[in-house]
C-alpha cells in the first residue's frame, strides 16, 4: 500500500473517533438523567450516586486489567472491542425498566464491564498505529469525538423531555437506536484495521522514529520505579476528583431544572470536545506532564468555585469551565501511558485504566458520603484541597520532565 503522509492521522484513529461519537451519543442520553432518576423516581440519596459512579468504574477497572493483558495479543483486539460495545448497547436501555437504585447500579456496572473490555485494546490499537509525535493529537481526536457525541445525546434527551413526547424511562430506552449504529461502525473499524496491513507498519514505526522514545520491550511494564510516579499521580487525581453525577446534583440543588440538565450536560461536552483537541495538541508541544498539571490546577480552582456557588447561573458557569479539565487531562494521560508502556500497549493501558478505576471507586464513595452527611460545600472543598496538594507535589516528583519532547 502507498506510504501514509507522516503528518496525517491513520484512518483507524478517525474510524474509532466516529465509534466514540456514536457510543457517547447513546450513553449520554442516559447519564445526565440518572441523578434525577435515582433521587427523584427511585428515592435514593447522594451516597447512592457516589456508589453508582464508583462501583461502575471499579468494575470496569477489574476487567481492564485482564483485557489489557489480552490486548497484547494483537489478533484478539478486534473481538474484544466489538464485544465490549455490544454489552453496553444491549444493557443500557434495560435501565428504563428498573424499580430500585441497586438495580440501576447493577446495570451500570455491567455497562462499564463492556467499557472495561473494549477500552484497553482500542487505546492500544490507536497507540500502535500512530507515530509517537502524533499520539497527543490522535487521543485528542478520540476524546474530542467522544465528547462531541456527549453533546448530541443530551440535546436529544432534552428535546424529548421538553416536548412532552417522552418521560425519563422512554428516553433511557431510546438509547438502543444510536447503539445499533455503534456496533455497525465498530465492526467496520476493526475489519478495516485487520485488512489494512497497518500492524505490519507498526513494527517499522517502533524500529524507526518511535524507537528512540520507547522503553525496551523487556522493561516496558508500567509498575517500575521510573514509571510508578506518573501512574500514582494520575490515580490520585481520580481519587480526589468529584464524580460527575454529584456535580450534576449540585447544579440541581442550585436551581437548574431537571428538564434543563441535559442541555447543561451537552454544553459541558461542547467545552470538553473543543478542549480535547487543544489538549492533544498541547500534549505534543509541551509534553503530557505539563499539560496534565495545567488540568489539575484548573480543577482545583473550579472545585473551590463550585463549593461557593449560590445560584443556577453560577452552577452553569462553573460547570461549563469544568469541561476544560477533561480536555487538559484525558489526552496527555493516554499519551504518557503509551510512551511508558513500550511494546506492551495492551497491558499498559489495562493497568492505567484499572488503577484509575479503583481510585475513582474509593473517591466516589468517599465524596458521596461527605456530600450526603455534611453537604455539597464541604465535599467540594475537600476535593479542592486534594487538587491543590497534587498541583504542588507533581513538579517535585516528576523527575523525568526534561526527557519529554
Amino acid at each position: 500500500m502507498p506510504p501514509r503522509d507522516p503528518g496525517v492521522l491513520p484512518r483507524q484513529v478517525k474510524l474509532f473517533g466516529g465509534v466514540s461519537l456514536l457510543n457517547d451519543f447513546a450513553s449520554e442520553m442516559i447519564y445526565p438523567l440518572l441523578p434525577a432518576f435515582i433521587t427523584g423516581v427511585l428515592g435514593a440519596g447522594p451516597q447512592a450516586l457516589g456508589a453508582l459512579d464508583g462501583a461502575a468504574e471499579f468494575a470496569a477497572a477489574l476487567v481492564k486489567l485482564g483485557a489489557g493483558r489480552l490486548a497484547d495479543r494483537v489478533p484478539l483486539r478486534g473481538r474484544l472491542i466489538v464485544l465490549g460495545y455490544f454489552i453496553a448497547v444491549v444493557v443500557r436501555p434495560i435501565i428504563a425498566a428498573t424499580g430500585a437504585a441497586w438495580q440501576v447500579i447493577g446495570l451500570r456496572v455491567v455497562d462499564r464491564l463492556g467499557k472495561g473490555l473494549r477500552t484497553p485494546p482500542r487505546d492500544a490499537l490507536i497507540a500502535d498505529v500512530t507515530p509517537a509525535d502524533l499520539r497527543g493529537r490522535a487521543f485528542g481526536l478520540q476524546r474530542g469525538m467522544d465528547h462531541a457525541g456527549a453533546v448530541l445525546g443530551p440535546i436529544l434527551a432534552w428535546w424529548l423531555l421538553a416536548s412532552g413526547s417522552a418521560n425519563l424511562r422512554t428516553v433511557i430506552a431510546a438509547s438502543i437506536v444510536p447503539g445499533i449504529a455503534v456496533l455497525v461502525l465498530a465492526m467496520w473499524a476493526v475489519r478495516d484495521d485487520a485488512g489494512s496491513g497497518r500492524l505490519g507498519e507498526v513494527r517499522e514505526v517502533r524500529g524507526g522514529r518511535d524507537g528512540a522514545e520507547q522503553p525496551s520491550p523487556t522493561s516496558s511494564n508500567l509498575p517500575q520505579p521510573s514509571r510508578l510516579a506518573p501512574l500514582l499521580a494520575i490515580s490520585a487525581f481520580y481519587l480526589l476528583r468529584m464524580p460527575d453525577t454529584l456535580i450534576i446534583l449540585r447544579s440541581q440543588q442550585l436551581g437548574v431544572p431537571v428538564a434543563v440538565v441535559p442541555l447543561l450536560w451537552a454544553a459541558v461536552h461542547v467545552v470538553r470536545s473543543s478542549s480535547s483537541f487543544l489538549g492533544g495538541s498541547a500534549t505534543d508541544r509541551l509534553g503530557p506532564r505539563r499539560t496534565m498539571w495545567l488540568g489539575w490546577l484548573v480543577y482545583a480552582i473550579l472545585a473551590v468555585g463550585m463549593a461557593g456557588a449560590g445560584t443556577a447561573a453560577a452552577a452553569w458557569g462553573w460547570f461549563l469551565v469544568f469541561g476544560l479539565v477533561a480536555g487538559l487531562t484525558e489526552s496527555p494521560e493516554r499519551a504518557l501511558v503509551a510512551r511508558l508502556a513500550g511494546s506492551h500497549q495492551g497491558s499498559g493501558f489495562g493497568m492505567y485504566h484499572g488503577v484509575t478505576g479503583f481510585a475513582a471507586l474509593v473517591g466516589g464513595v468517599a465524596l458521596g458520603a461527605v456530600f450526603q452527611a455534611y453537604g455539597a460545600r464541604p465535599a467540594f472543598l475537600a476535593s479542592a484541597v486534594g487538587g491543590v496538594a497534587l498541583v504542588i507535589a507533581w513538579p517535585l516528583v516528576s523527575t523525568r520532565e526534561r526527557g519529554e519532547p
